[in-house]
């Protein structure tokens, strides 16, 4: 009955508002204007580069992809991508350095190594990037080398984040994605011996044939390869979205057994010393989101968790977001059109959003909430010019029912997951997002 009351779904909010409520009146003379602000404001830089391709479909994947299995697609790709870095750069000073720089999809490694040290260098000449500035790379086991590791360490790459999912035989063949543990071991052993600073792998729970049992096995081998971040998702089914995951009714686990799985997977991280940061993440207690926590520094943007706050994210490719002052802006999701923006413009906005005051209020307090599991009352209202009980009056009367189920803390001027409400502390987040309801 408590699951059943709780199990909703809900944002995972790696933005506030979200993006069903942005809209296409926002496009690139919008963002100009914000680029215009951000140059003003001297903010650090995020850059974020979308590769949408990939060799084969994981029946699973709910990203933004394109499958193909021959090369030719990916250089005049790389051009457009090249026109659109150009033009963001423009808008950039030098002074202001890139303190992030990552780059997912698709599949980064579907690159060769040459077209990645191209583009990386083209990226180099136009940005300053920062001596500790944090880069990290998506890679798929099943189709990176030893050549692109050597690449991308040589680089200045530092972070890795590996899709995993379940080791599982059973599990791979229905998701279609054949990853053999002794592969990916073999590739994380020589990504240590290159020297990266950061390894983080991601599963996925609730996935066709998955047993709490089978699983644990899993989550067993991971703790073996001893990665410093790892990455828990909850398998989402939207066939009406993504025709591909039709072939999984029937076969897939819910309900109690579907939240053993993840148990099963939190249990075993805790006690083989992760922390739980909360959400969908778990970290090595050195781990620089760990002791960002613990510090309430940490920050939550469009790659999940990370430790550069304050920092402007600007997106390119097919698909990309940027989250830049208090705007939000959104590229177009397919290349024929991304590609025509960027010829005619330059930027290839699709949609966006400028945040309120009220919105900035209310992402902040969900912000905090995800990241650091408090919300001190005094700290927004001095922040905000407002009185904290009075303004969310409504909200703290919705949290009363959290509060006598042992999901939250109501006391000394805080709002504060218990270990049960990080569980479900989306749940409680949702409380504060009024756009829900509309």
């Amino acid at each position: 009955e408590f699951l059943a009351k709780y199990n909703r779904p809900g944002p995972r909010y790696t933005s506030y508002p979200t993006a069903p409520v942005w809209n296409d009146s926002f496009g690139p003379s919008d963002l100009e204007s914000v680029f215009e602000q951000a140059e003003s404001a001297k903010t650090p830089v995020s850059l974020y580069m979308h590769i949408p391709f990939c060799e084969s479909l994981c029946l699973f994947c709910a990203c933004n992809v394109v499958i193909q299995k021959n090369k030719g697609v990916a250089p005049p790709y790389l051009d457009v991508l090249k026109r659109e870095t150009e033009r963001v750069s423009r808008s950039i000073s030098k002074y202001r350095n890139v303190v992030q720089f990552h780059w997912g999809g698709g599949t980064p490694t579907y690159l060769s190594p040459e077209q990645i040290e191209d583009l990386f260098e083209f990226t180099r000449e136009h940005f300053q990037f920062a001596p500790d500035s944090e880069i990290g790379i998506e890679i798929d086991p099943r189709v990176t080398s030893r050549a692109h590791l050597e690449t991308i360490r040589k680089l200045g790459f530092n972070r890795l984040s590996m899709g995993i999912q379940d080791f599982h035989l059973d599990v791979q063949k229905a998701v279609h994605r054949l990853q053999p543990f002794e592969m990916t071991r073999d590739l994380l052993s020589s990504a240590r011996r290159l020297g990266f600073d950061s390894i983080n792998v991601d599963l996925i729970y609730g996935l066709p044939y998955q047993t709490p049992e089978s699983f644990a096995r899993t989550v067993d081998q991971i703790i073996g390869l001893s990665p410093d971040r790892i990455a828990l998702f909850s398998y989402a089914h939207v066939p009406w979205l993504k025709k591909q995951q039709g072939s999984f009714i029937g076969h897939l686990p819910e309900g109690m057994v579907k939240f053993e799985i993840f148990r099963t997977g939190l249990l075993k991280f805790v006690e083989a010393g992760y922390l739980y940061i909360g959400m969908d993440h778990f970290a090595k207690p050195g781990d620089e989101l760990s002791l960002s926590q613990q510090k309430r520094t940490l920050h939550r943007n469009f790659q999940g968790y990370t430790t550069k706050a304050g920092a402007d994210l600007y997106g390119m490719g097919i698909t990309a977001i940027s989250g830049i002052q208090s705007a939000y802006a959104q590229n177009h999701r397919d290349i024929p059109s991304w590609q025509k923006a960027v010829e005619e413009r330059g930027l290839a906005t699709m949609r966006g959003y400028r945040l309120s005051a009220e919105d900035r209020l209310r992402r902040a307090v969900i912000s905090r909430l995800l990241c650091h599991t408090v919300v001190l009352k005094d700290e927004i209202s001095r922040e905000f010019g407002i009185n904290f009980d009075e303004h969310f009056a409504e909200e703290l009367r919705h949290l009363q029912p959290f509060r006598d189920d042992g999901l939250v803390l109501l006391e000394n001027g805080e709002i504060r997951a218990s270990w049960l409400g990080r569980i479900f502390i989306r749940n409680l987040a949702m409380v504060f997002d009024p756009y829900l309801e509309k």
